[in-house]
């Protein structure tokens, strides 16, 4: 029968509608602000749940926490163990809402490595022909091309392949890239009323989830430095903390370095995220700090030897200021200029689409 049916009207769902999916994702957000704080997050979601009317007696608090256990969100510390701890799948959905944050307008593109602009037998196929030379790989031929030619197909038909010319794809070097990110856990990162440490977080974490996707066979590494400086693991990128530390520079390069020594691969870089200058030297068993002076030469005279020594070695460094002290920036010009690197001056918003920026203009680069 042909005619129009009329239903009931079902408004869809608007913006002031929390599903389960939705207060995940919030509740993600505050784990990461309170590095990984299961009760703590939980304290901050009920009260921001109250204010802003996001639970209700359909769907309670306890409700959506109940959801959360079944859908293996948690897992318990140890066998036996009533406390519970973040799941790996967890962790990994860390990564992919910190990508999507950051880069969530970047087209995704198949696997792949970064091209350099050599010529050589890689895997990575360019557009432009040449004639086949013994050591290149059949499997390159480009039949289709060659066999258009008119001078080709006379000599096969004359059964004289040794005049026949076939045309190769050009390849390019396919070159991996081992990267240290380093990130500034002193107690500046939260001074002022200001949360810089999650934006770091949330770039390192984008970072790793951008690199393993579409450059599985780049090597990425994490630094933390404070009055010290040491590895961290990309399962522990959603704990760090903000201690009470002074800013240690010199030994987060130094074991940056020492991290791009063991990758040994050729083409290696560091991006340094920070926000203060640097004021602390380990000497001895003890430290040399200077937080008051606004440029140490001492301390400087030492970052600087190192930015130079990565220079000689084709290590670039590339800072990310994420504070506007003039004493800071004074200290970062002078370093990019002994490295020959790149600098840049952010705010905490940019801070993800600025790495992102550098990462793709570095893996075009030939060193």
């Amino acid at each position: 029968m042909v005619g129009t049916l009329f239903s009931k009207y079902i408004e869809k769902l608007g913006s002031d509608i929390w599903d389960f999916d939705r207060i995940k994702d919030l509740f993600l957000e505050l784990l990461l602000h309170t590095s990984g704080d299961i009760e703590e997050s939980f304290d901050w979601l009920n009260e921001i749940g109250q204010n802003n009317k996001i639970f209700d007696e359909d769907y309670s608090f306890e409700d959506f926490k109940n959801d959360l256990i079944t859908s293996g969100f948690f897992q318990p510390e140890g066998k036996g163990s009533q406390d519970m701890k973040l799941s790996a799948g967890t962790e990994k959905l860390f990564r992919q809402k910190a990508f999507e944050q950051i880069f969530g307008k970047v087209k995704r593109s198949s696997i792949g490595n970064h091209s350099s602009n050599k010529l050589g037998t890689g895997s990575d196929q360019g557009d432009g022909l040449r004639p086949f030379a013994f050591g290149d790989n059949p499997a390159h031929i480009d039949f289709s091309t060659s066999l258009q030619q008119g001078e080709m197909l006379q000599n096969i038909a004359n059964d004289d392949f040794g005049k026949s010319q076939w045309l190769v794809k050009e390849n390019f070097e396919a070159n991996n890239f081992s990267t240290v990110v380093m990130i500034d856990i002193s107690h500046s990162m939260i001074l002022y009323g200001e949360d810089r440490i999650t934006p770091a977080k949330k770039v390192a974490l984008a970072l790793a989830q951008y690199i393993g996707t579409k450059y599985p066979k780049d090597s990425i590494d994490f630094v933390v430095f404070g009055n010290d400086a040491w590895e961290v693991d990309l399962k522990d990128l959603p704990y760090l903390t903000v201690g009470p530390y002074h800013t240690n520079t010199v030994a987060g390069l130094e074991l940056s370095m020492n991290i791009l020594r063991r990758r040994k691969n050729i083409n290696r870089q560091i991006f340094m995220i920070t926000d203060g200058k640097p004021t602390c030297l380990k000497e001895g068993k003890g430290y040399y700090k200077n937080s008051n002076y606004g440029h140490d030469p001492k301390i400087i005279r030492r970052c600087l030897n190192l930015a130079k020594q990565c220079r000689k070695l084709k290590i670039p460094v590339t800072t990310f200021m994420i504070a506007s002290d003039p004493h800071l920036q004074s200290f970062v010009e002078q370093f990019t200029e002994a490295n020959d690197g790149k600098a840049f001056y952010s705010g905490l918003n940019g801070l993800g689409e600025l790495i992102f920026e550098d990462y793709e203009r570095n893996k075009k680069k030939n060193f």
